[in-house]
């Protein structure tokens, strides 16, 4: 099997540097107050959903899943947030770039949206990234379409 580079989920590789004559017009770090309240919602989610479970199977000790499940979601954050907020954005006048190496070139992306508190991207093909922890989503959906000009988000 080839070797591949060290590359997570969120991808900590350096982006490409900017081509002659390309501008850039937007930077976006992971947000850490994105990425704790998305932590906290899972956990209450999670909670929610074992109490629920061990309740219905009738363990005498249902306030045990909540408090699992939120210390789950805290080992979890803590134990990936020094390679989840190295995420990093940023657009150009000619492309999205992202982490991992990823590039989109504005030309094609059909739509940028915001989902489940972060933004989705999807390209003319079908290809979907999903730029996570983002502080503004809003923002970032209008800055993206406003670079795209009319041709795609």
């Amino acid at each position: 099997m080839p070797e591949l580079p060290r590359d997570s989920v969120m991808g900590t590789a350096v982006m490409a540097p900017l081509r002659p004559n390309e501008v850039m017009l937007a930077e976006w770090p992971a947000d850490k107050g994105s990425y704790w309240r998305s932590h906290g919602i899972m956990a209450v989610l999670g909670g929610l959903i074992a109490g629920v479970a061990l309740v219905a199977i009738g363990n005498p000790t249902p306030w045990v899943g909540p408090v699992a499940a939120v210390a789950a979601m805290g080992a979890r954050g803590w134990y990936l947030a020094s390679e989840a907020l190295t995420a990093h954005w940023r657009l150009t006048d000619q492309r999205l770039q992202g982490p991992g190496g990823r590039e989109i070139p504005l030309a094609q992306i059909k739509a940028a949206r915001p989902f489940l508190g972060d933004v989705q991207v999807v390209t003319r093909s079908g290809d979907k990234h999903l730029m996570k922890y983002m502080a503004d989503k809003a923002a970032v959906v209008s800055t993206i379409e406003a670079a795209c000009g009319g041709r795609g988000a």
